[in-house]
């Protein structure tokens, strides 16, 4: 149920093509490679065992870890509309 001269189904084509553009991104991401550290690279406190064997390669204890993640990385969004007022906002 598109409105304006956008044909029926546009909505959910936009709607499918945005997951995917966002699922293609986080299997993009670089995961830890190689040799885990034994310390944290951060902090210098030691990564425990059973993470060092659940992470192949990982190199943040789980405190610098989390520090990391929650911090906000702004990224670009796509119009896919392409109408004026979705220019502006």
């Amino acid at each position: 149920m598109a409105g304006g001269w956008a044909r029926d189904g546009a909505v959910s084509e936009q709607i499918e093509a945005s997951i995917g553009d966002e699922l293609a991104r986080m299997k993009a991401r670089r995961t830890p490679q190689g040799e885990s550290r034994t310390h944290c690279a951060d902090c210098d406190e030691p990564i425990p065992e059973p993470r060092r064997k659940a992470v192949p390669g990982v190199k943040l204890c789980i405190e610098c870890q989390q520090d990391r993640d929650s911090a906000f990385q702004a990224r670009g969004g796509i119009n896919r509309r392409g109408s004026k007022d979705s220019q502006l906002k």
